[in-house]
């Protein structure tokens, strides 16, 4: 698939769309007029692609509705130069979208099947996350800490203290947070043992995985 002047007239609709729902920040809404999201995507779903939904992307995952997407990119206020962890690699959209904010982006999945495919992808895209580990998103990247950010693609049961610890002082965790349905929740760490949490909605994710191993 290419990309077309016609996507890019799909993604100046879909921007706008996410803009009349509330997304402020010119960043996210620049970087998902700049993803072609279709290329994330079977071929199948090309023609829906830039609508404003989720779409399974194999191993029982999807990729995130755009909205959602530019929301927690909101949340995170990423900057030029910025350390993010990313748990929960997926079809590797949202990590463009942090590669296009010019991020230093590392990233965890843990389905095999689709690290595997969206390395492949990233290598023939020229998408250069800093890492990318197939591993438990539960415990981090230890060895990479502390992160500016760290944004969570998958609904967690709880927030995992290993991702609160691998925070700079200063840096903010998004992640959605429930079972049936999660809230978002933004955690912002104010000195080495406080947070300042805040909670942003409800949102529908698929679960996030722990290695009970």
């Amino acid at each position: 698939m290419k990309d077309t002047h016609k996507h890019k007239g799909m993604r100046n609709q879909l921007a706008q769309v996410i803009e009349n729902k509330g997304i402020k920040a010119a960043s996210a809404i620049n970087a998902i007029k700049a993803v072609p999201r279709h290329l994330f995507l079977d071929s199948s779903f090309e023609d829906h692609a830039y609508q404003d939904k989720a779409f399974p992307i194999g191993a029982e995952q999807t990729i995130s509705q755009p909205y959602t997407v530019a929301f927690q990119t909101e949340l995170l206020r990423v900057k030029p130069n910025d350390k993010v962890l990313e748990v929960g690699t997926g079809s590797g959209y949202q990590t463009a979208i942090l590669l296009h904010l010019k991020a230093k982006v590392y990233t965890i999945e843990r389905q095999q099947e689709l690290f595997k495919s969206t390395k492949l992808f990233f290598d023939k895209m020229g998408y250069r996350p800093k890492k990318m580990v197939f591993g438990d998103g539960y415990k981090g990247l230890p060895e990479e800490a502390p992160f500016d950010g760290i944004i969570v693609t998958a609904g967690a049961p709880e927030t995992p203290k290993d991702l609160l610890s691998q925070l700079k002082v200063g840096g903010r965790l998004v992640i959605p947070v429930g079972i049936e349905e999660q809230v978002m929740t933004l955690y912002v760490r104010k000195s080495n043992k406080e947070f300042e949490k805040k909670e942003m909605g409800l949102f529908r994710f698929v679960p996030l995985l722990e290695d009970k191993n």
